[in-house]
C-alpha cells in the first residue's frame, strides 16, 4: 500500500534536476528574499505586539487605580 502511494505521489510532482546547476541561481535568490522577509514580518509582528503590550498595562494600572479610588 505504501509503495503505490508513493508511486502516485512521485507522479504528480514530477522531479526536475537540471544539469546546468546555474538554473539553480534564481531559486536560491527567491529563498533567501522569503526568507528575508519572513524574519522582518516577525520582528514587525514582535514590535507591534510590545507596543499593545505597554498599551495594556497602561489600561490595567489605570483601572486599578480607579477601583482603589472607588473603594477607599
Amino acid at each position: 500500500m505504501l509503495s503505490i502511494l508513493n508511486l502516485f505521489v512521485l507522479n504528480i510532482i514530477p522531479m526536475y534536476f537540471p544539469e546546468d546547476k546555474t538554473e539553480y541561481i534564481p531559486a536560491f535568490i527567491q529563498l533567501a528574499l522569503v526568507i528575508i522577509v519572513a524574519v522582518l514580518v516577525v520582528f514587525f509582528f514582535k514590535k507591534i505586539s510590545k507596543k499593545q503590550e505597554e498599551k495594556a498595562k497602561e489600561l490595567e494600572e489605570r483601572l486599578n487605580k480607579e477601583r482603589e479610588n472607588q473603594h477607599p
